[in-house]
């Protein structure tokens, strides 16, 4: 299967995870602009495995910021600050001293309470603890393929509602934790608001159908009482994360992730109190959810 997978690229070298989800790209240097034959193909890789990473990239805070836009324009992140001079990277911080959940430590799509969520998120590793830390991705694609033809009529007609409440509310942990953690955090009213997506996505490049809902950013299912929809995002949630559906995303220094936000869920692992983490973080605009 895997020199199957290769044979179908000419000028990037790329090794799939076991199953397919999730690959590393080799040979490519991400600090200048990639010629259009080899974007293409790392495009095509990005759509084919749902997770990317690119070993061996010391980008410049403005290099990946080019590299990002070579991937699509950037997305809106309205519940982080900026890096200063960087309106569109973010520094995912955790000091040695900091005991509180990862920021991201809990299953979700990024943004997807957004009328247009981001297509991707790029995550640039600068800081490695010595242990811990990894990245679990989920494949909402697959998942939905194995769901059986009842389930999925059941599905169809379905709008999930999302919302950023949870996390960054007036009520939410964020807001009670903001003096414990050293990233600088936003908390508003406005992420009270909820949107509808449906609850299986098409992808606009792939054509395949993916569960898009993650227990962070979904908070009921349009039409639906919560005795009634909760079971059903319980029951998706636990289909969701079964091992046969998960890749770990082990981190080096260095290390270039992108991850496509319209087929996977992600979720930050700890392990690593006492020791500093830091990562670099951009968005990819993307599309209305069909």
């Amino acid at each position: 299967m895997l020199q199957d997978a290769q044979s179908a690229y000419r000028t990037i070298t790329v090794k799939p995870h076991a199953h397919g989800f999730g690959a590393e790209v080799a040979g490519l240097d991400l600090r200048g602009p990639l010629p259009d034959d080899v974007l293409a193909e790392a495009k095509a890789a990005w759509a084919a495995h749902g997770v990317l990473s690119f070993p061996d990239q010391p980008l410049s805070l403005d290099e990946l910021e080019a590299f990002t836009l070579q991937m699509g324009p950037f997305g809106d992140d309205p519940y982080v600050a900026p890096m200063p001079g960087h309106p569109n990277v973010l520094e995912v911080r955790r000091e040695p001293d900091e005991t509180l959940t990862p920021f991201g430590g809990a299953w979700h799509s990024d943004w997807s309470f957004q009328p247009q969520p981001p297509a991707a998120t790029i995550l640039r590793s600068e800081v490695i603890p010595p242990v811990g830390g990894d990245t679990l991705y989920c494949d909402a694609t697959r998942a939905y393929e194995a769901l059986d033809p009842a389930t999925k009529a059941r599905l169809a007609p379905l709008k999930a509602v999302h919302s950023a409440s949870r996390a960054y509310g007036p009520k939410s942990g964020y807001a009670r934790e903001l003096d414990q953690r050293s990233m600088p955090i936003i908390v508003s009213p406005e992420a009270d608001k909820t949107h509808a997506h449906p609850l299986v996505r098409t992808h606009p490049v792939t054509g395949r159908k993916a569960l898009f809902i993650s227990p962070v950013y979904t908070v009921g299912i349009e039409g639906m009482a919560p005795d009634q929809g909760d079971p059903l995002l319980s029951e998706l949630y636990k289909h969701l994360t079964q091992e046969q559906f998960i890749y770990r995303q082990v981190w080096r220094e260095g290390m270039v992730v992108i991850w496509d936000n319209r087929c996977t869920m992600h979720n930050a692992l700890g392990g690593y109190d006492g020791h500093r983490r830091v990562m670099h973080r951009t968005t990819v605009a993307g599309d209305t959810p069909v």
